[in-house]
């Protein structure tokens, strides 16, 4: 109880026009480097060794941390991997909204998701894809991802649009390219993974506006 009410004075607003100390901003800066240590030891260590040979001991090791402090951050693997997926979340909506004006909403958000799976090695990505099909943990969290980025690509497409009028189209755009990346990456790992990742974005979409015509 009392370290609750303590991180909570830490998370207080500040009033408006005062700056955070600069010792607050420093430790909140070595505490995201952790996390994001955190991560990447573990999502290798998944990567090569397996999601159920991996162990928490494992990763903390990887990351030069603590077991203790590994739980400062994460309560489960899972909430690792499911982090991992979220950074990617809001680093997608955030291309989206980046994207020109000029652009219709399903190409800004097909130009959005290319791009973004371009940055992805595709070995990695075909690994990690096998690596939730095969564990009943990671398929229910990955489930729970798509619900949680098909309100997100919502909300980022109508932050782009800008107009009230185009919400319910922005929602149905979002449902469309949050199934496209679903059925799109399913289809990419069952036929080998061998055209790239933004080639097989391509031919989801020009199946999407072919059905859709």
């Amino acid at each position: 109880m009392k370290a609750s009410k303590q991180a909570g004075k830490r998370t207080k607003p500040l009033p408006a026009g005062e700056k955070l100390p600069a010792a607050t901003g420093l430790r909140q800066r070595k505490q995201q480097e952790t996390r994001e240590r955190l991560t990447r030891a573990a999502m290798a260590l998944f990567l090569e060794r397996g999601f159920e040979a991996t162990t928490i001991d494992d990763i903390a090791t990887a990351a030069d941390v603590s077991r203790r402090s590994f739980f400062h951050y994460f309560a489960s693997k899972e909430d690792v991997v499911a982090a991992w997926q979220e950074d990617a979340s809001t680093a997608l909506v955030a291309a989206i909204i980046a994207r020109p004006a000029d652009e219709s909403l399903l190409t800004a958000a097909e130009s959005a998701i290319a791009a973004a799976v371009k940055r992805l090695d595709p070995t990695e990505a075909a690994a990690m894809a096998r690596l939730k099909r095969d564990n009943p943990a990671l398929q229910a969290r990955d489930q729970l991802k798509y619900e949680k980025l098909e309100r997100a690509l919502a909300d980022g497409l109508a932050q782009r649009s800008g107009r009230k009028s185009d919400r319910l189209k922005a929602r149905l755009v979002a449902m469309i390219a949050t199934g496209a990346m679903r059925v799109g990456g399913e289809s990419w790992l069952c036929e080998g993974t061998r055209d790239k990742p933004e080639a097989f974005v391509k031919r989801t979409f020009d199946a999407i506006r072919e059905i859709l015509k």
